[in-house]
């Protein structure tokens, strides 16, 4: 998976150093016919079923991070709504010996338009899934994500 610029240009003058990254997710639902689904994409990196996300690049607000990586990783539109949690991950080491640790802002979306698809390399599938009826493998943020976005509006999440 391609890393942003900044952040190669960061890691030619830290290395391997711990980087303090944000990061964005969005819980995509439709209405399905016979019940509210959600958009997940098959990560090419692990194989496990996600919820659209990205990197926050420097100076984006999440929001628009969420529709630029929408359109990017499934090419479809959305309508960003409230805000769902906002958590400090466990620090990662890639295997490449780059460390990070991401700040996350999850939030609940609305499909706009667009036939999903896989629009990029980080993914290799697109599907929209019943939200009782989740798949799997999948990454442990997505069944958590999808009940506090279905959830009433007034409590944001501090740990998924």
């Amino acid at each position: 998976m391609p890393i942003p610029e900044f952040i190669a240009q960061l890691r030619s003058h830290v290395g391997t150093a711990p980087l303090w990254l944000s990061g964005a997710a969005a819980v995509i639902l439709r209405d399905g016919g016979s019940g509210p689904e959600v958009l997940l994409i098959r990560r090419s990196d692990t194989g496990d079923w996600a919820l659209v996300s990205g990197i926050i690049d420097p100076g984006e607000h999440p929001v628009e991070t969420l529709r630029r990586e929408a359109l990017e990783e499934a090419s479809v539109v959305i309508e960003v709504g409230r805000m769902l949690w906002l958590t400090v991950g466990d620090p990662v080491t890639y295997p490449n010996g780059d460390q990070c640790q991401f700040l996350d802002h999850g939030y609940a979306a609305r499909w706009v338009s667009g036939e999903a698809r896989v629009g990029d390399d980080e993914a290799t599938d697109v599907g929209w899934f019943p939200v009782d009826a989740l798949p799997r493998p999948r990454r442990d943020d997505v069944e958590a994500g999808v009940r506090a976005a279905l959830a009433p509006a007034g409590h944001i999440l501090d740990r998924l």
